[in-house]
């Protein structure tokens, strides 16, 4: 069998593990060939290619970023559900002239959506879920978050020794457009004293309410976790907006710290090498088993796998019964809301 393997969307730590995981599996357990699509799908438009063995997937374990680049290809999407048929006819055209006997597509939500979508064409693939935000739906957590969530946390505990020296409130934004994950793994492991998500909004009055009360107890400084998702009424990020609100409304001297596209960058934790290795292997395996159109999950402890038809186009969101949330509103952290 020939396989081809590409990643899409936005880097994560973990992606080369994972196309070690899958590679190194087809080739030395399945004796597949392996072909490795650069630059996301649209490599596969284009049939940019590079051949993939033991030795070329070797070193790359620790490695961030992409070996094979990436690429937001919402033109590629375009094509799969344009009225022209031509274009989806190209797209299958590039398939078969590669010669592929499956196509394992590594990325997030968009991704997986993608990746279903050329199910439906009736392309043999395997998605495989990647994203820092660990919103994929359809398995328990995803390869990037673990790393992310270090980062973040190593972040927050640096910004106490300089709010309690100087008597600051310190708000941090983390990543998440829709979901909180990061926020309420990093604001939890860290000790933040506020945590703001994107899923369950918030009342400003709680927030300040908060703050003073800590003040009234003796605490000289407050931590501030907010996902970047957060909607504010103003035009700014969320780090500012928050942060001059309680500068306005307590007169404590706040500061903001926007952490960016650090948390996505650096070599990944050993929990994502070794999720992006058994995520990789398992891709691998459905190949060789011959199923086809699913994604390969983490589910209940376990390495799994779901169709792509149940998972494309949803996320997984923080939900107000989630157990870090109950936990940290009975030890008194506050999330903006009753």
């Amino acid at each position: 069998m020939k396989i081809g393997i590409l990643s899409s969307g936005g880097d994560a730590p973990g992606i080369n593990a994972t196309i070690r995981g899958v590679g190194k599996t087809a080739i030395n357990n399945y004796g597949m060939q392996v072909i490795g699509i650069q630059n996301g799908f649209s490599g596969l438009l284009y049939k940019d290619v590079v051949e993939l063995s033991d030795p070329s997937l070797s070193g790359i374990l620790n490695l961030g970023g992409t070996i094979l680049g990436t690429a937001r290809e919402k033109v590629f999407r375009k094509m799969i559900t344009s009225p022209d048929e031509k274009d989806r006819e190209q797209i299958k055209a590039a398939y078969h002239e590669l010669e592929l006997d499956c196509l394992v597509c590594i990325g997030g939500n968009g991704t997986q959506r993608t990746t279903c979508m050329l199910s439906e064409l009736e392309l043999n693939v395997i998605g495989v879920p990647k994203t820092i935000d660990n919103d994929v739906y359809g398995t328990d957590i995803t390869f990037g978050f673990d790393t992310a969530v270090n980062i973040a946390t190593e972040a927050i505990d640096r910004l106490h020794s300089t709010a309690s020296s100087h008597r600051r409130v310190m708000v941090i934004e983390l990543m998440g457009h829709h979901a909180g994950w990061i926020t309420l793994y990093a604001g939890m492991a860290g000790g933040a004293d506020i945590i703001l998500l994107p899923e369950l909004g918030y009342n400003m009055k709680i927030v300040i309410d908060k703050i003073q009360r800590r003040m009234e107890m003796g605490k000289s400084y407050s931590i501030v976790a907010v996902a970047e998702g957060v909607e504010v009424p103003t035009r700014e990020r969320p780090a500012a907006y928050f942060a001059r609100e309680i500068e306005a409304q307590t007169g404590f001297e706040t500061r903001e710290t926007v952490l960016g596209y650090i948390q996505r960058g650096g070599s990944p934790s050993p929990y994502d090498r070794i999720l992006g290795t058994l995520l990789g292997g398992h891709a691998a395996e459905l190949i060789h088993e011959g199923k086809f159109g699913r994604m390969v999950a983490r589910l209940d402890n376990k390495i799994s796998d779901v169709p792509l038809s149940e998972v494309a186009g949803k996320l997984r969101l923080v939900k107000p019964e989630s157990d870090l949330v109950v936990q940290g509103k009975r030890m008194g952290i506050s999330f903006g809301v009753v």
